[in-house]
């Protein structure tokens, strides 16, 4: 599933990264700037080792937004409601085997863990909403509940540069 990676959506997403991007297999959701936002990743690197995150947020700003949540403590919160919520409960848990059926189909890892502490807890916002914008709405409760919190990031420009045909090393936005 995804786009194939050119040329231009691997330098975009070194630039993003701040250096080169690992296991990288596909363009799994873009920006409405165009520019790749989450990545599918190869469940081993190139050496063997396993690497379960399937999708990968590579968006430099929605990354930061991310992450002042995370810092924010809303995984602890998050964790307590899947204790005494079960329809959410069970649409976590729905995401994790949606999680493991794609990676499995990509190369199986022959291990039933997923990404972002799934199933039983919150650990990494990040996962969850490279899964929702990789998979859509309705897939990832808690990927989808960070991107509302968050609105639209995208604006007013790109994350990114596109690195330019003389060489540049792309450039981040004017956060």
């Amino acid at each position: 599933m995804g786009e194939p990676v050119d040329r231009a959506d691997w330098e975009a997403v070194a630039a993003q990264l701040g250096r080169s991007p690992r296991a990288l297999r596909a363009v799994a959701h873009r920006c409405p700037c165009g520019l790749p936002c989450v990545v599918q990743t190869q469940p081993r690197l190139d050496d063997g080792t396993p690497f379960p995150t399937l999708y990968y947020l590579t968006c430099r700003r929605l990354g930061g937004l991310v992450a002042r949540m995370e810092a924010a403590g809303v995984m602890q919160e998050m964790t307590e409601r899947l204790a005494t919520d079960p329809v959410l409960a069970q649409a976590y848990r729905s995401a994790h085997e949606s999680y493991l059926a794609e990676r499995d189909a990509v190369q199986p890892l022959g291990t039933k863990v997923s990404a972002g502490g799934m199933p039983d807890r919150v650990k990494c916002l990040h996962v969850h909403v490279a899964h929702a914008l990789a998979r859509g709405p309705g897939v990832n409760p808690f990927g989808d509940e960070t991107l509302a919190a968050i609105g639209t990031w995208w604006l007013p420009n790109p994350c990114v540069s596109p690195r330019s045909e003389e060489g540049g090393n792309g450039a981040g936005c004017g956060d």
